[in-house]
């Protein structure tokens, strides 16, 4: 898996390097500002950007216009950003083209080896990594929930944990039911939602898109 490393915090930066390498990964750029950013995102097209928000030189929002922009030149570029803080208009903007490929992580969630590589692998299939922390704060936004109103509590739940990236045992596992009983409510998730099968859209990642959208709303 080629990486492209955007992080101005050179011992994070290093780390994340040597994590990344241990695990297989090719790291193709390592940056620290967001111009070589967006140049080296541009040139090397990887298999996934790992961006922190706020780069050089104002420290404000460059990571995350950089993602933006790169996602616009390269349709669908694999993205997980790094922030400090839960910020909802960050997740909003990057969620915004409903293409996946996405994620939103705590720099904490760096610290558990497994949980950042299972995400940066899940973004670079295609599919959307969203850290808990980011989910509980858009849910507790009292933002509208139209597209929602016909689903149960209990396929909120599911579709809350689907967003965080979590595989149907692993949902199953935190809600204390079967695999089966997961799958069954994911299919009333894609009914519900009107997504059809079809052989070039993923309904997992479109279901999850459809949830964050509707909460950063």
């Amino acid at each position: 898996m080629r990486v492209v490393l955007g992080e101005d915090l050179f011992l994070l930066r290093e780390g994340m390097e040597r994590l990344l390498e241990a695990h297989g990964c090719t790291i193709v750029a390592s940056v620290d500002n967001a111009p070589q950013l967006l140049r080296a995102l541009i040139d090397e097209r990887p298999d996934v950007a790992i961006v922190d928000v706020r780069l050089p030189p104002t420290f404000t929002d460059e990571g995350i216009q950089v993602a933006l922009e790169a996602r616009r030149q390269v349709p669908g570029l694999p993205v997980l950003v790094l922030s400090q803080y839960v910020e909802q208009l960050y997740a909003r903007e990057l969620l915004a083209d409903g293409t996946g490929s996405v994620g939103y992580l705590l720099k904490d969630r760096v610290l558990n080896s497994g949980q950042f590589i299972e995400a940066v692998r899940r973004v670079a299939d295609g599919g959307t990594a969203m850290d808990p922390k980011v989910i509980e704060k858009l849910l507790h936004n009292g933002a509208r929930q139209e597209p929602l109103d016909s689903l149960t509590q209990r396929e909120m739940e599911v579709l809350g944990l689907m967003a965080e990236g979590k595989s149907n045992a692993g949902i199953a596992e935190s809600l204390f039911v079967t695999d089966k009983a997961i799958g069954k409510h994911i299919n009333n998730i894609f009914s519900k939602l009107q997504l059809l099968p079809s052989r070039d859209d993923n309904r997992r990642v479109q279901a999850v898109l459809t949830y964050l959208n509707v909460a950063t709303a």
